[in-house]
């Protein structure tokens, strides 16, 4: 059935909406919604009829963060290696700039019980596929590491989007370098009060 030219502007709209919002909430949690219509080139009411309310606007574009994680974790545990399916999934991630959504807006809404399930099955594949690459790890390098080794990559941003995107390439590079089976990492693992603490706000 042929799609009507109503749902595919609706369609263009709500494409235009996340993007901006991601742009504008990224930058600045405190924004109005009004902010992202006009970045996204919609009026106002057009975007408060797919989203009611700004936390409605942020809980959709973590959770399609949250959805981007599930993908690029199904998608590496295709490679039968078991450092290469890790690397990949970082890779993707990093690329995809998914934990700058965690980092940013976390504790700005209240997850639905969705989220709750989806974010848990996250957990558990990424750790299927950690315990994969495990062979190849520093010892004592643990899951909790790898969400402060994302928040780390997350944390390289410059105005030129490209750029940024090679910057992050290139320090991940770096970072699963230091990863790599070697000597003891110095200090305690991160705790799940300190990974979690942006939620609890």
């Amino acid at each position: 059935m042929a799609i009507s030219e109503r749902a595919r502007k609706a369609a263009l709209n709500d494409t235009a909406i996340l993007a901006a919002a991601r742009d504008v909430f990224i930058a600045d949690k405190r924004a109005p919604i009004s902010e992202v219509a006009e970045r996204a080139g919609v009026g106002i009411s057009a975007l408060y009829r797919r989203y009611p309310s700004k936390e409605e606007l942020l809980r959709v574009l973590c959770h399609d963060g949250l959805k981007t994680f599930i993908a690029a974790v199904e998608d590496a545990a295709a490679e039968p290696d078991g450092w290469t399916a890790f690397e990949n999934f970082l890779r993707t991630v990093v690329i995809a700039d998914v934990h700058s959504l965690t980092v940013h807006l976390a504790g700005t809404f209240t997850p639905t019980e969705e989220m709750d399930d989806d974010a848990a099955r996250a957990n558990d594949l990424a750790a299927v596929l950690f315990e994969r690459a495990r062979p190849s790890l520093r010892s004592g390098f643990v899951m909790a590491d790898v969400t402060m080794l994302l928040e780390m990559c997350a944390a390289v941003r410059i105005p030129d989007a490209e750029r940024t995107r090679e910057l992050r390439e290139r320090y991940l590079t770096v970072l699963l370098d230091g990863i790599r089976a070697g000597a003891d990492l110095p200090g305690p693992t991160p705790t799940d009060e300190e990974l979690g603490w942006r939620w609890r706000q």
